[in-house]
C-alpha cells in the first residue's frame, strides 16, 4: 500500500534522526467525481499551470494509485474518553499493515489547520487479532481508493470513499458521488510553520476544490 509504505519510511527516518512525527496538520475537502479528473490531469492554459500533477513532485510520472481497507476500533471505559485506533491494509499490493493511533482534533482559529496527535506503525497481519485481545471493537470499517500526489513533505491524497458491510469487504458501495481530497503533513511538535505552507498550496487548488479545517464536534463525532 502506498500509504503505508510512505508512512512506515517517514518514521523509520525520524527514528533514526531521533526526530519523531507526532502531529498532523491537516485540511478536508471534497469534489464531485466528474470533476476529479480536472483537478488530477487538466493542463489550465490561461493559468499556464497544472492543478495536481503540474503542482506536486515527479509531475512527469503516472499518478500513484491505492486501494485500502481501514478498521476504525475503540477502547471504551467507564468515565473515560474512549481510545481509538485505526489498522489500514492494502486491497491491491502486499505490503506491511498501518496501526495508526490519532488523538483529539486541536481547532485553535489562530491556525490555519487542524492539528491532532498521530503515531503510525508498520505491523504484522495479527494486529487485528492483538487489538480485540486487549478489548478493542470494530466502530466501523471502510474501503478508500484512489490517488496519491507529494510536494515536498506534504501528502495529497484524492479518494472514493465505500461503505462496507463488516466482515463483508467485497461487498461495497460509493458512500457519495464525490472524492474526499486531503492535505496533511506529519511533523514534530514545534513545526506551525509548516500550517502557512499548507494554506498556500490548498489556494493554488481553488476554485475546483476548497481545502478547510473540519470541525468534527460539530459533526456530532470525532473520526
Amino acid at each position: 500500500m502506498a500509504q503505508v509504505a510512505s508512512s512506515k519510511e517517514s518514521l523509520s527516518q525520524a527514528l533514526h534522526n531521533k526526530i519523531i512525527p507526532n502531529q498532523e496538520y491537516l485540511l478536508q475537502g471534497s469534489i464531485i467525481a466528474s470533476a476529479v479528473d480536472h483537478l488530477i490531469h487538466r493542463y489550465y492554459g490561461a493559468a499556464n499551470m497544472f492543478k495536481l500533477r503540474g503542482l506536486c513532485d515527479n509531475v512527469e510520472n503516472v499518478p500513484e494509485t491505492f486501494h485500502d481497507l481501514e478498521v476504525c476500533m475503540s477502547m471504551r471505559q467507564p468515565n473515560q474518553v474512549p481510545l481509538q485506533v485505526r489498522v489500514r491494509r492494502a486491497l491491491d499490493r502486499d505490503v506491511p499493515f498501518q496501526l495508526r493511533y490519532i488523538g483529539q482534533p486541536e481547532l485553535d482559529r489562530s491556525r490555519p489547520t487542524l492539528v491532532r496527535s498521530s503515531i503510525d506503525v508498520g505491523c504484522t497481519s495479527t494486529v487485528l487479532e492483538f487489538l480485540n485481545e486487549l478489548g478493542c471493537r470494530v466502530d466501523f470499517e471502510y474501503v478508500s481508493q484512489g490517488f496519491l500526489f507529494r510536494k515536498g513533505r506534504m501528502k495529497i491524497t484524492v479518494a472514493k470513499i465505500f461503505k462496507i458491510t463488516p466482515g463483508k469487504q467485497h461487498d461495497s458501495e460509493p458512500v457519495c458521488n464525490s472524492y474526499l481530497v486531503e492535505l496533511s503533513v506529519l511533523a514534530p511538535n514545534g513545526q506551525d510553520a509548516i500550517g502557512d505552507e499548507m494554506r498556500i498550496f490548498a489556494e493554488q487548488l481553488k476554485p475546483l476544490v476548497h481545502l478547510e479545517k473540519i470541525d468534527y464536534k460539530r459533526l456530532g463525532n470525532i473520526p
